[in-house]
Protein backbone atom coordinates (compact mmCIF):
# COMPACT_ATOMS: atom_id res chain seq x y z
CA UNK A 1 0.00 0.00 0.00
CA UNK A 2 2.90 2.31 0.63
CA UNK A 3 4.48 1.51 -2.31
CA UNK A 4 0.96 2.21 -4.54
CA UNK A 5 0.72 5.52 -2.35
CA UNK A 6 4.11 6.55 -3.44
CA UNK A 7 3.51 6.14 -6.80
CA UNK A 8 0.28 8.18 -6.73
CA UNK A 9 2.22 11.01 -4.80
CA UNK A 10 4.75 10.66 -8.06
CA UNK A 11 2.06 10.77 -10.32
CA UNK A 12 0.75 13.67 -9.00
CA UNK A 13 3.81 15.82 -8.53
CA UNK A 14 4.74 14.61 -12.17
CA UNK A 15 1.55 16.52 -13.37
CA UNK A 16 1.83 19.43 -11.38
CA UNK A 17 4.97 20.22 -12.91
CA UNK A 18 4.08 19.09 -16.30
CA UNK A 19 0.92 21.81 -15.65
CA UNK A 20 3.69 24.31 -14.14
CA UNK A 21 5.71 24.38 -16.97
CA UNK A 22 3.27 25.08 -19.30
CA UNK A 23 2.11 27.67 -18.13
CA UNK A 24 3.76 30.92 -18.97
CA UNK A 25 3.22 34.41 -18.43
CA UNK A 26 -0.32 33.36 -17.29
CA UNK A 27 -0.74 31.20 -20.14
CA UNK A 28 -1.10 27.33 -20.64
CA UNK A 29 0.73 27.12 -23.56
CA UNK A 30 -0.84 24.15 -25.10
CA UNK A 31 -3.96 26.22 -25.31
CA UNK A 32 -4.04 29.52 -25.29
CA UNK A 33 -2.11 32.85 -25.35
CA UNK A 34 -3.83 35.44 -24.20
CA UNK A 35 -2.24 39.19 -25.92
CA UNK A 36 -3.74 42.82 -24.57
CA UNK A 37 -4.35 45.60 -26.92
CA UNK A 38 -4.45 48.93 -25.29
CA UNK A 39 -5.14 52.54 -26.97
CA UNK A 40 -7.83 54.86 -27.49
CA UNK A 41 -10.72 53.08 -29.50
CA UNK A 42 -13.27 55.84 -28.87
CA UNK A 43 -12.95 59.47 -28.62
CA UNK A 44 -10.88 61.82 -30.65
CA UNK A 45 -7.95 60.08 -30.85
CA UNK A 46 -9.75 56.77 -31.95
CA UNK A 47 -8.03 57.26 -35.24
CA UNK A 48 -5.08 56.84 -33.67
CA UNK A 49 -5.69 53.38 -31.87
CA UNK A 50 -8.07 51.50 -33.85
CA UNK A 51 -5.38 50.40 -36.78
CA UNK A 52 -3.41 48.95 -33.92
CA UNK A 53 -6.37 46.95 -33.01
CA UNK A 54 -6.59 46.03 -36.27
CA UNK A 55 -3.07 45.28 -37.01
CA UNK A 56 -3.11 42.87 -34.24
CA UNK A 57 -6.23 41.00 -35.54
CA UNK A 58 -4.61 40.60 -39.25
CA UNK A 59 -1.08 39.38 -37.17
CA UNK A 60 -2.47 37.00 -35.19
CA UNK A 61 -5.49 35.40 -37.65
CA UNK A 62 -1.68 34.51 -39.30
CA UNK A 63 -0.46 32.98 -37.05
CA UNK A 64 -3.37 31.19 -35.69
CA UNK A 65 -4.03 30.43 -39.44
CA UNK A 66 -0.77 27.91 -39.06
CA UNK A 67 -1.50 26.61 -35.49
CA UNK A 68 -0.68 29.25 -33.26
CA UNK A 69 2.46 29.90 -31.23
CA UNK A 70 3.74 26.66 -30.66
CA UNK A 71 0.73 24.90 -30.62
CA UNK A 72 -1.10 27.55 -28.41
CA UNK A 73 -4.00 29.67 -29.51
CA UNK A 74 -3.39 33.67 -30.01
CA UNK A 75 -6.62 35.13 -28.01
CA UNK A 76 -6.97 38.97 -27.84
CA UNK A 77 -8.28 40.74 -25.24
CA UNK A 78 -8.60 44.69 -26.79
CA UNK A 79 -9.28 47.87 -24.28
CA UNK A 80 -10.14 50.96 -24.88
CA UNK A 81 -7.77 53.49 -22.58
CA UNK A 82 -9.33 56.39 -24.09
CA UNK A 83 -5.83 57.90 -24.21
CA UNK A 84 -6.49 58.77 -20.92
CA UNK A 85 -4.05 58.00 -18.01
CA UNK A 86 -6.32 57.55 -15.41
CA UNK A 87 -8.64 54.45 -17.38
CA UNK A 88 -5.23 53.22 -18.83
CA UNK A 89 -4.07 52.50 -15.15
CA UNK A 90 -7.08 51.02 -14.68
CA UNK A 91 -7.11 48.65 -17.99
CA UNK A 92 -3.25 47.73 -16.90
CA UNK A 93 -4.99 46.00 -13.62
CA UNK A 94 -8.05 44.60 -15.71
CA UNK A 95 -5.16 43.00 -18.49
CA UNK A 96 -2.88 41.69 -15.56
CA UNK A 97 -5.65 40.28 -14.03
CA UNK A 98 -6.58 38.60 -17.46
CA UNK A 99 -3.74 37.02 -17.29
CA UNK A 100 -1.95 38.34 -20.53
CA UNK A 101 1.18 37.92 -21.64
CA UNK A 102 2.47 40.71 -22.94
CA UNK A 103 0.46 43.99 -24.27
CA UNK A 104 0.54 45.44 -27.69
CA UNK A 105 0.10 49.47 -26.64
CA UNK A 106 -0.41 51.75 -25.15
CA UNK A 107 -0.87 54.39 -27.92
CA UNK A 108 -0.17 57.33 -26.45
CA UNK A 109 2.78 58.71 -24.24
CA UNK A 110 0.59 59.62 -21.19
CA UNK A 111 -1.46 56.37 -20.71
CA UNK A 112 1.63 54.19 -21.63
CA UNK A 113 3.66 55.76 -18.52
CA UNK A 114 0.16 55.53 -16.26
CA UNK A 115 0.11 51.75 -17.05
CA UNK A 116 3.76 50.72 -17.07
CA UNK A 117 4.21 49.97 -13.65
CA UNK A 118 1.69 48.12 -13.18
CA UNK A 119 2.69 45.43 -16.04
CA UNK A 120 6.01 45.85 -14.48
CA UNK A 121 5.50 44.52 -11.16
CA UNK A 122 3.75 41.70 -12.83
CA UNK A 123 6.55 40.54 -15.27
CA UNK A 124 4.47 41.71 -18.64
CA UNK A 125 6.32 43.02 -21.57
CA UNK A 126 4.93 45.96 -23.43
CA UNK A 127 5.44 46.88 -27.07
CA UNK A 128 3.86 49.87 -28.66
CA UNK A 129 3.61 51.25 -32.21
CA UNK A 130 3.29 55.05 -31.23
CA UNK A 131 4.33 56.02 -27.49
CA UNK A 132 7.80 58.38 -28.36
CA UNK A 133 8.06 60.21 -25.25
CA UNK A 134 12.08 59.43 -24.51
CA UNK A 135 11.91 58.71 -21.37
CA UNK A 136 10.05 55.28 -21.66
CA UNK A 137 12.81 53.85 -22.91
CA UNK A 138 15.93 56.34 -22.13
CA UNK A 139 15.06 56.56 -17.95
CA UNK A 140 15.83 52.71 -17.75
CA UNK A 141 12.59 52.42 -15.51
CA UNK A 142 10.83 50.56 -17.63
CA UNK A 143 12.92 47.32 -18.70
CA UNK A 144 9.10 45.90 -19.76
CA UNK A 145 9.10 48.86 -22.51
CA UNK A 146 9.91 48.14 -26.08
CA UNK A 147 8.42 50.45 -29.17
CA UNK A 148 8.94 50.16 -32.85
CA UNK A 149 8.63 54.01 -33.43
CA UNK A 150 11.64 56.25 -33.00
CA UNK A 151 11.14 58.57 -29.44
CA UNK A 152 10.64 62.25 -29.34
CA UNK A 153 13.95 63.58 -29.10
CA UNK A 154 14.88 62.35 -32.45
CA UNK A 155 11.22 63.74 -34.04
CA UNK A 156 12.29 67.36 -32.34
CA UNK A 157 15.61 67.36 -33.91
CA UNK A 158 14.14 66.95 -37.22
CA UNK A 159 11.64 69.66 -36.82
CA UNK A 160 14.03 72.09 -35.52
CA UNK A 161 16.72 71.02 -38.25
CA UNK A 162 13.58 71.27 -40.97
CA UNK A 163 12.78 74.69 -39.74
CA UNK A 164 16.06 76.37 -39.26
CA UNK A 165 17.64 74.76 -42.48
CA UNK A 166 14.82 74.32 -45.09
CA UNK A 167 12.52 76.91 -43.97
CA UNK A 168 14.95 79.43 -42.95
CA UNK A 169 13.34 80.88 -40.28
CA UNK A 170 14.97 82.20 -36.81
CA UNK A 171 11.68 83.31 -34.65
CA UNK A 172 10.20 80.55 -33.27
CA UNK A 173 7.24 79.61 -31.28
CA UNK A 174 6.81 76.41 -29.63
CA UNK A 175 3.56 74.81 -27.95
CA UNK A 176 2.39 72.04 -26.33
CA UNK A 177 -0.55 70.39 -24.93
CA UNK A 178 0.60 69.75 -21.44
CA UNK A 179 0.56 66.43 -21.79
CA UNK A 180 3.58 63.90 -21.82
CA UNK A 181 3.52 63.90 -25.60
CA UNK A 182 3.07 66.77 -26.57
CA UNK A 183 5.01 68.82 -23.35
CA UNK A 184 8.04 66.20 -23.87
CA UNK A 185 7.85 66.97 -28.28
CA UNK A 186 7.84 70.50 -27.30
CA UNK A 187 11.14 70.86 -24.44
CA UNK A 188 12.81 68.51 -27.04
CA UNK A 189 12.58 71.12 -30.13
CA UNK A 190 12.67 74.09 -27.60
CA UNK A 191 15.98 72.32 -26.62
CA UNK A 192 17.33 71.98 -29.79
CA UNK A 193 16.63 75.39 -31.15
CA UNK A 194 18.74 77.07 -27.69
CA UNK A 195 21.63 74.36 -28.69
CA UNK A 196 21.91 75.16 -31.95
CA UNK A 197 22.05 79.36 -31.49
CA UNK A 198 20.40 80.28 -34.98
CA UNK A 199 17.18 80.69 -33.95
CA UNK A 200 14.95 82.20 -30.79
CA UNK A 201 12.13 80.49 -28.86
CA UNK A 202 9.75 83.36 -28.78
CA UNK A 203 7.04 82.01 -27.16
CA UNK A 204 6.87 78.85 -24.98
CA UNK A 205 3.85 77.75 -23.40
CA UNK A 206 1.14 75.18 -22.90
CA UNK A 207 -2.04 75.09 -24.31
CA UNK A 208 -5.68 74.22 -22.72
CA UNK A 209 -7.02 70.61 -24.50
CA UNK A 210 -10.41 70.67 -25.27
CA UNK A 211 -10.80 74.41 -25.24
CA UNK A 212 -12.63 76.11 -27.87
CA UNK A 213 -10.94 79.80 -28.15
CA UNK A 214 -6.98 79.85 -28.87
CA UNK A 215 -6.89 83.78 -29.87
CA UNK A 216 -5.23 84.90 -26.56
CA UNK A 217 -2.00 82.53 -27.65
CA UNK A 218 -2.45 83.64 -30.72
CA UNK A 219 -2.25 87.46 -30.24
CA UNK A 220 0.78 86.33 -28.33
CA UNK A 221 2.40 84.58 -31.54
CA UNK A 222 1.65 87.31 -33.70
CA UNK A 223 2.68 90.52 -31.42
CA UNK A 224 6.41 88.41 -30.88
CA UNK A 225 6.67 87.94 -34.60
CA UNK A 226 6.88 84.27 -34.59
CA UNK A 227 7.93 83.17 -38.41
CA UNK A 228 6.53 79.51 -37.22
CA UNK A 229 5.14 77.62 -34.62
CA UNK A 230 6.14 74.19 -33.79
CA UNK A 231 3.64 72.14 -31.52
CA UNK A 232 3.26 69.12 -29.49
CA UNK A 233 0.29 67.57 -29.20
CA UNK A 234 -2.74 65.99 -31.34
CA UNK A 235 -4.84 66.76 -34.08
CA UNK A 236 -8.29 68.36 -32.25
CA UNK A 237 -6.43 71.09 -30.86
CA UNK A 238 -3.85 71.63 -33.67
CA UNK A 239 -6.54 71.95 -36.46
CA UNK A 240 -8.28 74.52 -34.07
CA UNK A 241 -4.95 77.07 -33.77
CA UNK A 242 -4.55 76.44 -37.46
CA UNK A 243 -7.95 77.56 -37.96
CA UNK A 244 -8.00 80.09 -35.89
CA UNK A 245 -4.87 81.86 -36.88
CA UNK A 246 -5.74 81.22 -40.64
CA UNK A 247 -9.28 83.13 -40.24
CA UNK A 248 -7.28 86.08 -38.22
CA UNK A 249 -5.36 86.53 -41.55
CA UNK A 250 -1.98 84.68 -39.90
CA UNK A 251 0.50 82.85 -42.69
CA UNK A 252 3.02 81.63 -39.47
CA UNK A 253 4.31 78.52 -40.69
CA UNK A 254 2.95 75.48 -38.92
CA UNK A 255 5.17 72.27 -37.61
CA UNK A 256 4.10 69.29 -35.89
CA UNK A 257 4.72 65.86 -34.95
CA UNK A 258 2.87 62.19 -35.21
CA UNK A 259 0.00 63.52 -33.20
CA UNK A 260 -1.32 65.53 -36.38
CA UNK A 261 0.07 63.74 -39.21
CA UNK A 262 -3.35 61.84 -39.51
CA UNK A 263 -5.92 62.42 -41.91
CA UNK A 264 -8.08 63.61 -39.56
CA UNK A 265 -6.66 66.78 -39.11
CA UNK A 266 -7.06 67.49 -42.22
CA UNK A 267 -10.68 66.62 -42.55
CA UNK A 268 -11.39 68.69 -39.56
CA UNK A 269 -8.75 71.97 -40.26
CA UNK A 270 -10.16 71.94 -43.64
CA UNK A 271 -8.67 74.43 -46.53
CA UNK A 272 -6.69 75.84 -43.44
CA UNK A 273 -4.80 72.63 -43.17
CA UNK A 274 -2.83 73.64 -46.30
CA UNK A 275 0.96 73.85 -45.84
CA UNK A 276 1.03 72.56 -42.45
CA UNK A 277 4.01 70.41 -41.94
CA UNK A 278 4.42 67.56 -39.77
CA UNK A 279 6.84 64.81 -38.90
CA UNK A 280 5.69 61.32 -38.84
CA UNK A 281 7.67 57.52 -39.22
CA UNK A 282 8.76 57.31 -42.83
CA UNK A 283 6.55 55.78 -45.48
CA UNK A 284 7.28 52.35 -45.48
CA UNK A 285 4.40 51.38 -48.08
CA UNK A 286 7.15 50.12 -50.23
CA UNK A 287 8.02 47.33 -47.71
CA UNK A 288 6.40 44.07 -49.14
CA UNK A 289 5.29 43.26 -44.81
CA UNK A 290 3.38 46.73 -45.37
CA UNK A 291 2.33 46.16 -48.87
CA UNK A 292 1.28 42.67 -48.04
CA UNK A 293 -0.44 44.16 -44.44
CA UNK A 294 -2.29 46.75 -46.38
CA UNK A 295 -3.89 44.47 -48.73
CA UNK A 296 -4.76 42.17 -45.90
CA UNK A 297 -6.38 45.24 -44.31
CA UNK A 298 -8.57 46.58 -47.19
CA UNK A 299 -9.49 42.89 -47.84
CA UNK A 300 -10.97 42.50 -44.46
CA UNK A 301 -12.11 46.22 -43.23
CA UNK A 302 -13.04 47.27 -47.06
CA UNK A 303 -10.83 50.52 -46.18
CA UNK A 304 -6.90 51.79 -46.21
CA UNK A 305 -5.49 51.05 -43.15
CA UNK A 306 -4.98 54.66 -40.38
CA UNK A 307 -2.36 56.27 -38.49
CA UNK A 308 0.56 53.60 -37.00
CA UNK A 309 -1.13 50.49 -38.02
CA UNK A 310 2.25 49.44 -39.98
CA UNK A 311 4.26 50.51 -37.04
CA UNK A 312 1.40 47.81 -35.02
CA UNK A 313 1.73 45.43 -37.57
CA UNK A 314 5.65 45.07 -37.17
CA UNK A 315 5.23 44.90 -33.19
CA UNK A 316 2.72 42.01 -33.12
CA UNK A 317 4.83 40.33 -35.70
CA UNK A 318 8.09 41.21 -33.60
CA UNK A 319 5.86 40.55 -30.05
CA UNK A 320 4.99 36.78 -31.68
CA UNK A 321 8.18 35.74 -33.15
CA UNK A 322 9.66 36.31 -29.45
CA UNK A 323 6.97 34.70 -27.70
CA UNK A 324 7.82 31.61 -30.27
CA UNK A 325 11.72 31.54 -29.70
CA UNK A 326 11.90 32.58 -26.14
CA UNK A 327 8.08 31.56 -24.91
CA UNK A 328 5.69 33.29 -22.72
CA UNK A 329 7.80 34.43 -19.95
CA UNK A 330 8.65 38.03 -19.64
CA UNK A 331 13.00 36.83 -19.71
CA UNK A 332 11.88 34.55 -22.73
CA UNK A 333 10.08 37.39 -24.75
CA UNK A 334 12.30 40.03 -24.02
CA UNK A 335 16.12 38.36 -24.33
CA UNK A 336 14.43 37.58 -28.05
CA UNK A 337 13.54 41.01 -29.11
CA UNK A 338 16.63 42.12 -28.02
CA UNK A 339 18.50 39.19 -29.57
CA UNK A 340 16.21 38.18 -32.64
CA UNK A 341 15.90 40.22 -36.09
CA UNK A 342 12.59 39.73 -37.77
CA UNK A 343 11.93 40.82 -40.88
CA UNK A 344 8.33 43.50 -40.14
CA UNK A 345 6.33 46.02 -42.37
CA UNK A 346 9.03 48.16 -40.68
CA UNK A 347 12.12 46.35 -42.22
CA UNK A 348 14.16 44.44 -40.27
CA UNK A 349 13.85 44.90 -36.48
CA UNK A 350 16.26 43.90 -33.50
CA UNK A 351 15.34 45.98 -30.16
CA UNK A 352 18.63 47.76 -28.33
CA UNK A 353 18.61 47.55 -24.53
CA UNK A 354 16.30 50.30 -23.83
CA UNK A 355 13.90 49.00 -25.99
CA UNK A 356 14.08 51.13 -28.96
CA UNK A 357 13.86 49.62 -32.30
CA UNK A 358 17.13 49.80 -34.12
CA UNK A 359 17.01 51.35 -37.59
CA UNK A 360 13.25 52.95 -37.62
CA UNK A 361 12.93 57.36 -37.99
CA UNK A 362 10.54 59.83 -39.17
CA UNK A 363 10.25 62.01 -42.52
CA UNK A 364 9.09 65.79 -42.77
CA UNK A 365 5.04 65.87 -44.74
CA UNK A 366 3.37 68.49 -45.49
CA UNK A 367 -0.17 68.75 -46.71
CA UNK A 368 -0.79 69.52 -50.42
CA UNK A 369 -3.90 69.08 -52.10
CA UNK A 370 -5.75 67.78 -49.21
CA UNK A 371 -3.21 64.98 -48.52
CA UNK A 372 0.41 64.71 -46.50
CA UNK A 373 2.67 64.14 -48.81
CA UNK A 374 6.03 63.42 -47.84
CA UNK A 375 9.04 65.55 -48.54
CA UNK A 376 12.51 64.14 -46.74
Amino acid sequence: MKLIHARKLMLVLLMMAVAAAGFAGGQREGEVIRIGVAGAHSGDLASYGLPTVNAAELVAEQFNERGGINGARIQLIVEDDVCQPEVAANIAAKLVGDRVAAVIGHICSGATFAALGTYLDSGIVVISPSATAPDLTQSGEYPNFFRTIASDDAQARMQVEFALNELGVRRIAVLHDRGDYGRGLAENARDSIEADGRGEVVVFDGVTPGAVDYSAIIARIEAANAEAIIYGGYHPEASRIVGQMRDRGMDTLFISGDGVKDDTFIQTAGPASEGVYATGPMDLSGNPIAIEGARRHREKYGEDPGPFFIEAYAAALALFNAIEAGGATFDGISNALRTNTVDTSVGPVRFDARGDAEGVGFAVYQVQNGQYVELR
